[in-house]
């Protein structure tokens, strides 16, 4: 007959089962529906081992950080969490989650429960993304870490696991990328350059104003005041990222938007290429298609959205042109920045024009070119401190 004995505080039992293991049955709490008591069991292989689960389980109670270890996989909580408690971030943020959810998590740790997910195991999973055929980057890595962090967080959240395992892993340091801005050289070369489409137009507006790819292709000409020459910033281009998506506009990349005032001749450039595409309208007629996208600024010839793609296309075809390598579109936002620090423009001005989220980062991003801005200074009030001498 199995032996029982009566636990510690009389919260729990323990007893030999048939095959010779131990088993402990431990009050945890009360059902909120029926009242009647919550119990667990706990097993092992010695009645001593039981012993230590059972006092072990019955402190928590105590103390009231007992938690019921989650059932669920890894891949059943993600998607869960996915659906239910990612509402608050972009769309495009929600797509990349779910792109590595389902390329690199859920193919690695999936099928693994919630309670037996460890560091050790997601440290392993780390480690094999840097490494094999295709290593990914650091900057992927840690994209993904934030995806697992994130869902993990909210499972602790809900008591599902009683701690983080991402919390203790390490991940690659991501190596700060070599920004490559024009030169003045290499700025009067590429202008010397271009023709009078739209794409170069478009690439004229970007080295004077600094805006995003998306930024840009999404400006729109109620946003243009030719009056007080400025430019609002509410909104971007999204360009689709999965079957059956279509361009539409899309928030801002810190949902903030803001007001620029650009030189004169930025201006001069959009009320050129607002006459061009009044002739554009005129000669497609009933061709004309803004494809549910009114009153783009940059547009084709029969009144449909750029691509980012088929910019950045021609961006390398004018530089080629201008005999210079390749240059991203984005190197152009930073060619902005860069001339305008050095042209005098405080820190503070250069983060609202860029729509920085603070000077701080402004500050991080270009710190090489403040530095040479205090040395110039520096040499300023040497020379203004040796007109003072006698």
């Amino acid at each position: 007959m199995p032996t029982k004995k009566r636990g510690a505080n009389g919260g729990g039992t323990i007893r030999q089962r048939p095959d010779g293991t131990w088993e402990a049955r431990v009050t945890v709490g009360t059902n909120p529906g029926t009242g009647k008591p919550n119990r667990k069991s706990i097993y092992g292989k010695t009645q001593k081992e039981v012993r230590q689960k059972m006092q072990k389980a019955l402190v928590a109670v105590n103390e009231g950080v007992y938690s019921e270890q989650s059932k669920l996989t890894l891949k059943e909580w993600m998607k869960t969490w996915l659906e239910e408690y990612t509402s608050d971030v972009k769309e495009a943020t929600r797509i990349r989650y779910r792109q590595d959810m389902d390329n690199h998590i859920l193919p690695a740790l999936g099928a693994v429960k919630l309670s037996a997910l460890t560091p050790s195991a997601v440290q392993t999973f780390y480690n094999s993304l840097s490494r094999g055929d295709k290593p990914l980057s650091a900057k992927s890595i840690k994209n993904i870490h934030g995806v697992l962090h994130h869902a993990l967080k909210q499972a602790v959240r809900l008591g599902y696991m009683r701690t983080n395992p991402t919390e203790a892993c390490t991940i690659p340091r991501i190596e700060k990328a070599q920004i490559e801005p024009l030169d003045v050289p290499e700025i009067k070369a590429l202008l010397g350059a271009l023709d009078d489409d739209v794409f170069s137009t478009i690439i004229q507006v970007d080295l004077f104003t600094g805006l995003r790819s998306g930024e840009i292709l999404g400006l729109t000409w109620p946003c243009v005041d030719f009056e007080r020459g400025l430019l609002r910033i509410d909104k971007q281009l999204y360009r689709p990222r999965q079957k059956g998506e279509a361009y539409h506009f899309a928030s801002l990349k810190n949902d903030k938007p803001r007001v620029i005032q650009p030189a004169p001749f930025v201006l001069q450039l959009l009320k050129q290429r607002r006459l061009k595409q009044a002739e554009e309208r005129m000669r497609a007629g009933s061709l004309w298609n803004d494809g549910g996208l009114p009153d783009l600024v940059f547009t084709s010839e029969t009144g449909k959205n750029l691509d980012s793609a088929t910019v950045l296309r021609h961006l390398k075809r004018r530089l080629h042109a201008a005999g210079m390598p390749d240059k991203r579109f984005h190197d152009l936002r930073h060619t902005f920045a860069v001339t305008s620090l050095l042209a005098g423009d405080d820190v503070k001005t250069v983060q609202e024009n860029l729509g920085h989220h603070t000077a701080a980062f402004t500050l991080d991003q270009y710190g090489h070119v403040t530095e040479t801005m205090r040395e110039a200074s520096a040499r300023r009030m040497q020379a203004f401190v040796d007109g003072l001498k006698p």
